[in-house]
């Protein structure tokens, strides 16, 4: 019994397994991205999606899909699926499914009559090429195999449709071919393990249709170009190994690569272990760079992402390395930027006023998972460069003002992690003291100092717990309510009062300007009122607007991101403020609320954590497929229960 393992009833009930999804990656940018019944049902969906930076900054899908068909004695069984005008799906093959599995790598058990196929997928790490190991468990007679690949060569966020510029030409390689059916795009080598026949059938396969954009309002019919098929015999016991990619595969040793790649995989058979899988799919190394993705299938890097996500990442899992190598990228974009200069870090939105707050808070459990002083070795000059350029005022939306707090301006364009915006204004206009920006502007200072006291840097320590007192006292006076919950954000002689998540992060963070039972009166309200199995509200449901539902057309979307759907990352600061206050007593109620997350494993993308969910039951999962901030600080949360523990 695998850990992750659907059988035919589910398998076949298409209401049952379309909505579930399966991402592999390769840590380099390019994915693998379907249904478990391997039926596309996105525009981002593909089993060979590339980037292609000397095109554009998208991704590009240029294997869609391949069919399988099981020929024998002259019987042909054909074990694709693809969804066509009115509901129709054709060839229906998800009815020979016997069994779906994940615990290395996704497999397939297909059974026809007497004959057992099993299919596994790999993506080669930090290369584009995805593995299809194909097996005949069980035949009574030799079998045909035909493999018949469905070709896009687009932009995830285009379509492909028949025209006459396709190039339909091919070349003949090492047991296969290659293709290319546009200009500037890289050749396409489909290749297989053993001599194989390809019959050159050039054919369009016309309005295949995406069920996913059409439930969010976009266009959602495709022409895929199928140029043939390929064929190979097959006798019980055999294995074919097919490779697509963007290079020719030496053949006699993707049998090897394939077991290579599987054997280092490790195997997603309990909650932490499939969490750490997921959480190496958001590394993205670009030739010295070391990126963190912020989601799948659409996100880039986003510098407010990448803080938050890096802790929980890498440091819950004890990948020390892959912290400094994140981190090393991560400096530079962030000096790059306080010196005004031009940067080749392809880490966006670090212009953001928080961006700089989180950084610090990066830092600040890089130390507490090795020491002050290494963290002062290794980033005591960024740690400086950062406080110095915050303390006098230096960013361009993130002044420091005389009482001690920060101000930002945020009327016109969104400047947090509610970023949703309408006609070009931000659907939830924070603007002025915000309430998690001077939280985390208050743990900065105190950290910061923490880290000079420990070094000898007495006079920095003395300029930073000076404003840090300012900004405690200033704290309280500004957003602490007569209700005992804090207002969202405070500009001028308006106090914004709708009950929002953003206070958690006073009661969270290791410094705050809180009293203990301020502390607790936040959580108690946050418990009442925004916590859910699956995250903090973005919304209370007692405040005007709530809009707990993320679906239909884009605008109707953005007007419910933030204002009622149930965020996981979030979630992980409530806990920690949960430990904080509760402590050893709190541990089994922390655990319970893991348990929500476990179930997700097995319901949107198998494995891993979407964007968001609805706030009200069943708390379906929406957005991103896979969201970098909800796995890491799951992660973080399930370390925290250890040292509670």
């Amino acid at each position: 019994m695998g850990y992750l393992r659907f059988e035919k009833p589910m398998m076949i009930n298409l209401e049952e397994s379309l909505p579930r999804e399966i991402l592999r990656t390769n840590r380099s940018g390019a994915y693998h991205c379907s249904t478990i019944v391997d039926c596309n049902t996105r525009k981002y969906h593909g089993l060979l999606v590339i980037p292609i930076p000397e095109m554009d900054d998208e991704n590009h899908v240029l294997l869609s899909t391949l069919d399988e068909t099981v020929v024998q004695h002259g019987a042909e069984f054909n074990l694709g699926l693809h969804k066509y005008q009115g509901d129709n799906f054709a060839p229906q093959g998800h009815k020979y499914i016997r069994e779906f599995t994940w615990e290395k790598v996704p497999t397939t058990l297909y059974r026809v009559g007497g004959v057992m196929l099993r299919k596994e997928k790999v993506f080669v790490h930090h290369e584009n090429r995805i593995l299809i190991r194909y097996t005949l468990v069980d035949a009574a007679s030799p079998i045909q195999l035909r493999l018949r690949p469905f070709l896009a060569f687009r932009s995830v966020r285009q379509y492909t449709h028949e025209n006459w510029q396709a190039d339909k030409s091919f070349q003949y390689v090492e047991n296969g071919i290659k293709t290319c059916m546009y200009p500037g795009y890289p050749e396409l080598f489909m290749q297989l393990n053993k001599k194989n026949e390809f019959i050159y059938h050039p054919d369009w396969y016309r309005r295949m249709e995406y069920p996913k954009e059409r439930e969010r309002g976009y266009e959602f019919t495709e022409d895929l170009y199928v140029p043939g098929y390929f064929e190979v015999s097959m006798k019980k016991g055999d294995v074919v190994v097919f490779s697509g990619g963007v290079s020719e595969a030496p053949t006699v040793r993707l049998r090897q690569l394939f077991q290579h790649e599987y054997d280092i995989r490790t195997p997603r058979d309990n909650f932490h272990n499939s969490l750490i899988v997921a959480a190496h799919q958001f590394h993205n190394l670009q030739g010295d760079k070391h990126y963190v993705l912020a989601g799948y299938p659409w996100f880039k890097c986003r510098a407010r992402d990448m803080f938050i996500s890096l802790p929980g990442l890498t440091l819950s899992t004890n990948e020390l390395n892959e912290f400094e190598s994140a981190m090393q990228t991560a400096a530079q974009a962030l000096e790059d930027f306080m010196e005004k200069r031009p940067s080749d870090c392809k880490i966006y939105e670090i212009e953001q006023p928080d961006v700089l707050l989180w950084a610090v808070w990066t830092l600040q459990q890089f130390a507490r998972h090795t020491s002050l002083k290494e963290c002062w070795e290794k980033y005591g000059t960024l740690l400086t460069h950062i406080m110095d350029f915050l303390r006098r005022s230096k960013h361009p939306n993130l002044f420091l003002h005389e009482n001690g707090l920060v101000y930002s301006d945020g009327k016109e364009r969104a400047i947090t992690w509610m970023n949703s915006t309408a006609d070009g204004k931000p659907v939830v206009p924070r603007t002025g003291y915000i309430v998690e920006f001077n939280a985390l502007w208050y743990n900065a200072l105190r950290f910061a100092s923490s880290v000079y006291q420990e070094v000898g840097e007495k006079e920095r320590a003395s300029k930073l717990d000076h404003i840090a007192q300012l900004c405690g006292s200033s704290f309280t006076r500004v957003f602490l309510n007569e209700y005992g919950y804090l207002y969202d954000y405070v500009d001028g002689d308006y106090a914004e009062l709708s009950v929002r998540p953003n206070m958690i992060f006073a009661s969270a963070l290791e410094y705050s300007p809180l009293t203990m039972s301020q502390r607790k009166s936040v959580l108690d309200l946050a418990t009442r009122e925004l916590l859910t199995p699956r995250g903090l509200r973005s919304l209370s449901p007692k405040s005007f607007g709530y809009n707990p539902v993320y679906q239909g057309v884009q605008t109707l979307r953005d007007y419910a991101y933030h204002q009622g759907t149930a965020w996981p990352w979030l979630e992980g600061f409530y806990m920690e403020a949960y430990l904080k206050i509760y402590k050893r007593s709190g541990v089994s109620f922390v655990e319970r609320q893991m348990v929500g997350f476990e179930e997700e494993l097995n319901t949107h993308c198998i494995g891993t954590i979407c964007e968001m969910f609805d706030g009200n039951p069943p708390y379906r999962g929406r957005g991103a497929i896979a969201f970098a901030m909800n796995v890491a600080e799951i992660l973080r949360t399930l370390s925290l229960l250890k040292e509670y523990k």
